[in-house]
Formats: C-alpha cells, structure tokens, sequence
C-alpha cells in the first residue's frame, strides 16, 4: 500500500476513534489482500474482491473472528477510504460463533500463575485474573491509576474508552508495589524492558503484550497436566466465573468487567457450576417420584 493511501485510512480510522490495535488489524487484512493479488489496492477490481473473499472463506477456511476482521478491514477501506460502493460490500455476512469460554478451577490459576519464573509477567498474570482486566487494559495501567486508600483501580483506557473501577484485593496491591519497586518507572506500572531490565526505570511505554503471552505459552508447556485452552484472556473470564460462583451480584460483576449489556453476562451461567449439585439433587427426586409411581402394565 502506497504511503499516502495508508496515511488516508489511519486518519479515517482515528476519526472514527479505533483503537491502535483495530487499526493494526485492519492495516493486516488489507495488507494481506494486497499480497493475494499482488497490485495496488486502488486497482483491485470488485470481482477480483470477491475471489479473495471466497479464498479466504472456502479455501483458507478462516474461523468466524478471523473472517470478521478481514471483511471489516477491507469493507472500511474500500467504502470510507477509497469511497466505493461495490455490492461485494453489501453482501458478505459472518455469522458470529457461539462458544463458550474457557474457565479455569481456582486452583488451576493460582498453579499457573505461580509457576511463571519473572516476577513481572507472574504480578502482570496476577493483576489480570484478580480484577478482571483485558490483555491491554492492564499493560496500560499506569502508577496514577492505583488507588490503595479506596482500594480500586481506575481503567480509563478500556475497551469503548469507557472508565470503570474495579476493586483491588490487598494481596494485588502488595505484588504490584513489590515489582513496582525493581523498576521504579513514574508512569507505568509494567514499563517497556529489555531482557536485562535497563529500559524499564525510564520507558515511555509499557511493555509489550508479546512479553506476556510467551511468557505463558513457555509456563503451560511445563505443565501437561493443563488440557484446557488457555490465553490471557481465560484469566479474565476465570474472574468472573469465579465471582458469579462465590455469589458476587451479577450486575456488579458486569460493571467491573465493563460489559455493556446484562446479556454478555450471561455465558457465565452456562459455565458456572454454582447450583448445580443441587440441581442434580432435585433432579434425582423429582425423577425418582415419578418412577416409583409407574405401575407395570401387562
């Protein structure tokens, strides 16, 4: 992509206030069609658009959030950057997949948690499973944000641009001031590093969420005994299950998550196993009643 059409659609994309991460992404996906048919985006023709797209879709056999990503880059360069109005714009759909969230036991976070070897990425880990944070939200948690009278944290760099506070338990508390004193950074509080820590007393950014996720690829291959599907985000979804299973309001829960809608809320129950022996037990005798009541007809 020439410099100049890129320069165009980051500053269409920061109109519309995207975050970096969803202009990254859709920089990506027309990148990637761009290397597909090797020629300039400007002089792919719609039908040319429309082989890619079933590429990707039959071919490449793109999972749905994969998909999305690809279509909505795409859709928003050519419509808002390029100002076209092709029908292949109009018509794709990608159906949302349902599936529910991987959850960890208790004890499975904390083992993790406590296997990881660098005491920044284990108080990281620990941050975001013990008050609910998205992978960004907590690599953009900064000294200010940290407000151990009232014991809560302050998210104003979440998912929307929405603020929230979260509550902060005591034992966060002491593992962020612990790690905070080994760099000492007057903004960040997980600081840009190099791997022998000289950058980080004075980075200007934090550091970067390549860091996090290797360092828990490298703990879970050290642990067989973890089957599951596990990402940073699992951590996150892990709080709430949790929270919803220790009889923390459901609202209450939504509002430390930042979630929008009561709806999103509601694929904790399907994983939550809060109630369930005791459905079982009323299961068993209604079931049983009913059984014991059947006579044998001959």
């Amino acid at each position: 992509m020439e410099d100049k059409i890129r320069e165009r659609m980051v500053g269409d994309m920061q109109l519309c206030s995207y975050s970096e991460r969803t202009q990254e992404s859709y920089l990506r996906a027309v990148r990637q069609l761009i290397d597909y048919n090797g020629k300039s985006p400007e002089l792919i023709e719609e039908e040319e658009l429309r082989e890619y797209f079933l590429h990707i879709k039959n071919k490449l056999k793109y999972a749905s959030g994969t998909m999305k990503i690809a279509y909505y880059g795409i859709r928003f360069f050519y419509k808002t950057t390029l100002k076209k109005s092709w029908d292949t714009l109009k018509l794709i759909r990608v159906n949302n997949e349902k599936r529910l969230p991987v959850v960890l036991s208790i004890d499975e976070a904390r083992s993790i948690i406590g296997r990881i070897k660098t005491i920044q990425n284990r108080t990281y880990i620990q941050t975001v499973y013990s008050c609910g944070l998205r992978l960004q939200e907590a690599l953009n948690l900064q000294v200010s944000d940290i407000d151990s009278k009232r014991m809560i944290i302050h998210i104003h760099r979440g998912k929307g641009a929405k603020d929230r506070y979260v509550p902060l338990p005591q034992s966060t508390l002491l593992m962020l001031r612990k790690y905070w004193r080994t760099h000492k950074n007057p903004v960040w509080i997980f600081p840009f590093r190099t791997q022998s820590g000289k950058m980080a007393p004075t980075a200007d950014k934090p550091m970067d969420r390549s860091t996090v996720n290797g360092a828990l690829i490298r703990t879970l291959k050290q642990m067989p005994s973890i089957k599951k599907k596990v990402s940073i985000h699992t951590f996150r979804h892990s709080y709430a299950t949790h929270l919803l299973e220790a009889g923390v309001n459901i609202r209450l829960i939504q509002q430390y998550l930042g979630h929008k809608s009561l709806i999103t809320m509601m694929v904790y129950f399907h994983v939550t196993t809060f109630g369930q022996a005791d459905a079982y037990k009323k299961i068993n005798s209604i079931m049983s009643v009913r059984l014991d009541s059947e006579k044998e007809v001959n």
